[in-house]
């Protein structure tokens, strides 16, 4: 996996920071969708790779509880974890058990559960 993510990660945008970003969701059913940073000046809109995997997925069919496995590649000397916008959007779809698998571009490897990403999610039962 992780030479198809640094494949991937040559395609992210980054004309601003140069901070390359690639993510793969797996499906329960074996399917993957891939997706890249996509920086623009307004950084509060750019696009981050594991939101834009996700998109994908939802976009062919896909919705909560069909979300297996997810994969990402960022720049840097340091295992980076998805940021906290991410992190709602894993919670949303991903089950509390689900791996989250981070490397750097050395190959470095941290994983963890979508738990341990979010332990204190906001989720639709906030919204009662």
């Amino acid at each position: 996996m992780l030479e198809k993510l640094r494949e991937l990660q040559k395609n992210s945008y980054v004309p601003l920071t140069g901070f390359r970003t690639a993510a793969i969701v797996v499906m329960k059913d074996g399917k993957s969708f891939p997706g890249v940073n996509v920086e623009n000046p307004s950084f509060r809109d750019g696009l981050c790779a594991e939101q834009n995997a996700i998109a994908a997925a939802c976009s062919a069919g896909y919705g909560k509880g069909d979300f297996r496995l997810l994969y990402v590649i960022t720049d840097g000397e340091t295992v980076s974890t998805p940021c906290f916008l991410c992190r709602q959007v894993i919670h949303e779809v991903f089950s509390e058990d689900a791996s989250v698998i981070c490397y750097n571009t050395k190959g470095d490897i941290r994983t963890f559960t979508v738990a341990d990403l979010c332990p204190y999610p906001f989720d639709a039962k906030d919204l009662s």
